[in-house]
């Protein structure tokens, strides 16, 4: 290990100070995983994927990938449901 010729009050400086990086570090950590945060975060990707954040404008193409998919969804379940009542 190299030889460190420096005085304690800067070495005490140097601990303290990588202290403070690593509270913020965690307070930032703790931030980031709080539910609330999470919500936050993914209510906004939702809406930015429906609407354009810069115009206001809504996304018409990604709402009717939607709509047509939860038909899809729905209608391929009405024909199962209905194919395995019939046998």
């Amino acid at each position: 290990m190299a030889e460190d010729n420096r005085e304690p009050q800067a070495i005490e400086a140097d601990i303290e100070a990588a202290r403070e990086r690593l509270a913020d570090n965690l307070d930032t950590l703790l931030y980031r995983a709080k539910p609330s945060t999470i919500a936050q975060r993914e209510t906004s990707r939702a809406k930015a994927y429906f609407v354009d954040p810069d115009t206001g404008q809504a996304r018409q193409d990604n709402i009717v990938k939607v709509v047509g998919a939860v038909a899809g969804v729905i209608l391929l379940a009405a024909v199962l449901r209905r194919l395995t009542r019939e046998s």
